[in-house]
């Protein structure tokens, strides 16, 4: 199984970035890609649950409104569309995959079992 993230880079405040997640190694439907990040001195963060074969996805509240998440199933690639980017947006942001067993959605994300590398973010004022 891999995780690969990409299109991290600098941006200025109030840009655009996407992210995508690009997955191998395991049948795409019907599990769970996470998105985290993880801000320079803190701990990584949850930010979005997507599954994958239903599309239900959930959102930490305080992002609702400026990121999004999408797929491409023949692909297999998961993107994280962030709007009107904040200098606290700030970090690397990974992907994880959570093998649908049966848990609760979101899953904790102690629950993930395969971790992307990360893709910096700068959001620069």
């Amino acid at each position: 199984v891999q995780l690969v993230e990409s299109g991290g880079g600098l941006v200025q405040t109030g840009g655009s970035l996407r992210l995508s997640c690009t997955t191998s190694g395991f049948d795409f439907d019907d599990h769970v890609i996470g998105w985290f990040r993880q801000a320079p001195g803190k701990g990584r963060e949850a930010l979005l649950a997507f599954s994958t074969g239903d599309g239900t996805r959930y959102y930490l509240d305080s992002l609702k409104g400026r990121f999004t998440v999408s797929s491409d199933n023949a692909k297999a690639t998961v993107h994280l569309h962030m709007n009107n980017l904040k200098a606290e947006d700030t970090g690397v942001y990974y992907c994880a995959l959570h093998l649908y067993r049966g848990l609760g959605f979101p899953p904790d994300r102690d629950d993930y079992d395969y971790w992307g590398q990360g893709t910096r973010v700068t959001v620069s004022s």
